[in-house]
């Protein structure tokens, strides 16, 4: 497995979106194109940090390895090494998935 190359700026996050499994409902297979986009994603990689009026660097409040629910339509789109990635900004997490 060949270490993770994209490194984040500022308060951006790499995130990877998480499928749903189910493909079929009813009988029907959906298309790729008539799916939803995922709002549930793990986070890769995070950025550098934002800094605040002071200076001071303002702590993340995810974690590599969380699951997160990100807006619909925020994040930019990257594929790198065949694989599909998304960077978001702080403000595009909505909340961190707890496992019980």
């Amino acid at each position: 497995m060949s270490k993770m190359k994209i490194k984040p700026i500022g308060d951006r996050v790499l995130v990877e979106a998480i499928e749903d499994k189910e493909q079929v409902k009813g009988g029907i297979v959906i298309p790729d194109s008539a799916k939803e986009k995922p709002l549930e994603a793990k986070v890769i990689a995070l950025g550098t940090g934002k800094v605040d009026e002071d200076g001071k660097r303002i702590e993340f409040d995810v974690k590599v390895g969380d699951v997160v629910l990100t807006s619909k339509y925020g994040g930019t789109e990257v594929k790198y090494d065949g694989k599909e990635y998304k960077l978001v900004s702080t403000s595009d997490i909505l909340a961190v998935i707890e496992s019980k």
